[in-house]
């Protein structure tokens, strides 16, 4: 018998990671909800509950070393694998400030979430992913850590200027690729893979959704587009970075 799709989301209860959550249980997956927050989780569980999407609340702080513990006991011991991890949680608290005044105790925030927290989760998860028969590892990045696309003037995120969540987010590519490059020389069936989900109306750092939307950000639908379809296609290539437009420059 084919084996359930478990698929675990960090910060799910909030924003794309739970447009993701939403759309993904809508097509039968089943859901973990990674959340820092009990309560919130708690209401996340509800809400998708009520949309008749399977879903489970696996309380998960990304940078903190035994919440992740908890978390993969958990997994391992309500499902014994996982299919798919998507590493959605992320954080921007750079402020747009220049790169010569940003504070690097500011720097180390962005990265303690996006870039070791990702890093950890991702290790942490990898005994359950390898005991799936095909699974997939889904990072959230972003067209703000592309090194190309800040050096060309025609790119949207030329005059972007965020230098600890863009560094971080460039981080974290290089960690996909590596371990893109690893897991498939080492003959596994768990493809790693970067996407872009690009300016997006959610309260993501510390802005709103409605001030978002003004600026032309796009609904957290389509925001996730990218996501859904490497979660739900049957075959996906490895190592990397896309959106909906196609492939994104590293």
């Amino acid at each position: 018998m084919k084996q359930p799709i478990v698929t675990l989301i960090t910060g799910a209860n909030t924003g794309m990671g739970f447009e993701i959550a939403a759309e993904l249980g809508q097509q039968g997956q089943t859901i973990l909800v990674g959340a820092r927050d009990l309560e919130r989780g708690q209401a996340a569980i509800k809400q998708l509950t009520d949309q008749g999407v399977e879903a489970t609340l696996v309380q998960l702080d990304v940078t903190n070393q035994d919440s992740i513990a908890k978390a993969v006991h958990q997994i391992e011991t309500d499902y014994g694998y996982l299919s798919i991890l998507i590493n959605n949680a992320g954080a921007a608290f750079d402020q747009h400030q220049a790169p010569s005044q940003l504070s690097t105790n500011v720097m180390r925030r962005d990265f303690d979430i996006n870039f070791f927290g990702l890093i950890d989760v991702t290790q942490a998860m990898l005994p359950l992913l390898s005991k799936s028969s095909a699974a997939r590892i889904i990072n959230i990045s972003s067209m703000m850590g592309s090194l190309t696309a800040s050096l060309m003037p025609g790119a949207e995120t030329y005059q972007a200027s965020a230098v600890g969540y863009q560094a971080s987010k460039a981080a974290a590519n290089m960690f996909t690729i590596q371990l893109a490059k690893q897991l498939s020389a080492s003959d596994t069936n768990i493809t790693v893979n970067a996407v872009d989900p690009g300016m997006v109306a959610t309260n993501f750092g510390g802005t709103s959704a409605a001030s978002a939307a003004a600026r032309g950000a796009k609904t957290p639908a389509q925001g996730v587009a990218r996501t859904v379809a490497l979660a739900t296609r049957s075959t996906i290539d490895t190592a990397t970075f896309t959106n909906t437009n196609g492939i994104v420059p590293w």
